[in-house]
């Protein structure tokens, strides 16, 4: 019956974070997102911050929703939560493993897309667009991959639940 309310819990709290359209991910993602973006653009241009916006001479960089990646700290959540036989410690480490990874990764992401952008690269609307749409799902991937090796993971998401799931049924 405990292994019932793991699974119970672990999906309960993926429903919990992805309503009101992962809020909780932006609100902690945004900050840490967009701070160390400016800080690295602040290295080599006069820039200011402005809410959501990094203000560069007359030109701005919107940092939106799709920027931060909610969506794809959320896949990344999911991997991690909907792995049965975790001890709570290691569960922790894959979690901020994989969180870290990311925010580095996005970081880096949007401060190269930013330096295309303010030098007027004919590189960067190509750039942008092959980051946002295979980038993002190639470096979860690759962050999940990697989890799987060196967390010497055993059990396939979702799919380890659902058969524990049907045995206990039958």
């Amino acid at each position: 019956m405990n292994k019932i309310f793991d699974i119970f819990l672990r999906y309960i709290i993926l429903i919990i974070v992805a309503f009101p359209n992962f809020y909780l991910l932006y609100l902690i993602f945004t900050p840490l997102t967009l701070y160390p973006v400016y800080f690295l653009l602040n290295l080599f241009y006069d820039v200011s911050l402005r809410g959501d916006f990094i203000m560069i001479g007359y030109r701005s960089i919107e940092l939106i929703g799709a920027c931060i990646a909610g969506s794809a700290y959320y896949l990344l959540l999911i991997f991690n939560l909907s792995v049965p036989d975790v001890k709570l410690k290691k569960r922790f480490k894959m979690l901020a493993f994989a969180f870290l990874a990311f925010l580095v990764i996005n970081i880096i992401r949007i401060f190269l897309l930013s330096i295309l952008f303010l030098s007027n690269s004919q590189w960067f609307d190509i750039t942008h667009k092959l980051f946002w749409y295979v980038g993002s799902i190639v470096f979860v991937v690759g962050i999940w991959f990697f989890e799987v090796k060196y967390f010497k993971i055993k059990k396939i998401p979702i799919y380890s639940d659902l058969r524990f799931l049907f045995k206990k049924l039958k």
